[in-house]
């Protein structure tokens, strides 16, 4: 589905010239995610229109040939059913990509079929990829056990959980063997930067960067969230290195003594810091840490209630669920009951 390639605003280089097509497959599960598929896809139009060939193409998937739902309601027309791309990449030369596209909802997301090709991609060395939650498909497949990968930060908590045998990071983008990964969002430009410029050179990359109005390609680390300093609008760097400290510790929460130590201040400052700038005391606001990440272990994991409550800090159901209730105005088990559907 690639567009006619333009004109190039200068010539190419001898790598870009040599360079074999390459065609890649998204497949758009239920409620993907646009911006990432979005921004996956332009670098691909732009590259083509910069060294004036379509060295690059792409079909769009969906497991019925039906149009795709994004998650912001758009329906996209696809060009294939995911029968007919297994098919076509059965007979191909080895140079596809297939990208699974995540969704909201992926964790209760299962396709045997789609499963059983990205099993059989992977033994064959073809290059799997997956973003934003996409990678919660491929770890559900097996072909992530014992590799690096990256998700979106605000899925990772219960990615953990379900597959401890995947080692994944909070980065923009994990490249691992002949597996890509990616955070989501415009991470998605990223990675295919990254995937561009192995392919043709740096060049070229220079060249698209300069057309998506983006001033450099990111490093695979560099963070996806916005510094802690700039998420909650704090500059005393003490206060922010306890709660970088309570944020890495919810599973076994430390005192206020053992932070103390930790901070080398006294609990009375502490508790005077945490009151002059966030309007609570340091107690409660390690209870909020600990309860947010819940919510998202509820949300998008199917552990039980119990377990999660372990995992983050409290010994024992019972409390963890009149914490929760008193915070978000409804129990654990409401909040799993009225989670985002799961993909058709």
């Amino acid at each position: 589905m690639g567009l006619k390639a333009t004109e190039a605003p200068g010539p190419p280089t001898a790598k870009a010239t040599a360079a074999r097509e390459k065609h890649f497959y998204f497949v758009l599960i239920p409620n993907f995610t646009m911006i990432a598929f979005a921004t996956a896809v332009e670098p691909l139009r732009i590259a083509n229109r910069m060294i004036g060939r379509d060295v690059y193409r792409w079909s769009l998937v969906s497991l019925d040939g039906e149009p795709a739902r994004a998650s912001n309601g758009i329906r996209i027309m696809v060009d294939m059913a995911l029968k007919e791309a297994r098919d076509q990449v059965r007979a191909g030369d080895r140079s596809e990509h297939v990208f699974v596209c995540g969704s909201l909802g992926v964790e209760r997301f299962r396709d045997r079929s789609l499963n059983a090709w990205l099993q059989a991609l992977d033994r064959q060395r073809i290059a799997i990829g997956a973003l934003d939650t996409g990678a919660w498909v491929l770890a559900d497949a097996g072909v992530l056990d014992g590799r690096r990968c990256a998700i979106h930060w605000e899925a990772l908590p219960g990615f953990a959980e379900r597959f401890p045998e995947v080692r994944v990071y909070a980065d923009l983008f994990e490249v691992d063997g002949n597996c890509y990964t990616c955070a989501g969002g415009t991470a998605s430009l990223d990675m295919m930067l990254h995937i561009i410029g192995e392919h043709l050179d740096d060049t070229v990359v220079a060249r698209v960067c300069e057309q998506a109005l983006t001033d450099r390609m990111r490093s695979a680390t560099d963070r996806q969230r916005l510094p802690l300093r700039a998420r909650l609008g704090l500059q005393n760097t003490r206060l922010l290195a306890i709660i970088e400290l309570m944020e890495a510790n919810i599973a076994e929460p430390l005192s206020l003594i053992e932070i103390a130590r930790f901070a080398r201040l006294s609990r009375r400052q502490i508790e005077r810091l945490f009151r002059r700038n966030l309007g609570r005391s340091p107690a409660r606001y390690y209870l909020e840490v600990r309860l947010d990440r819940a919510q998202s272990l509820l949300v998008q994991s199917d552990a039980p209630i119990v377990e999660i409550a372990v995992a983050c800090g409290f010994v024992s159901a019972s409390h963890f669920s009149k914490c929760y209730r008193e915070l978000y105005g409804r129990s654990p088990q409401q909040e799993r009951l009225g989670r985002e559907p799961a993909p058709a």
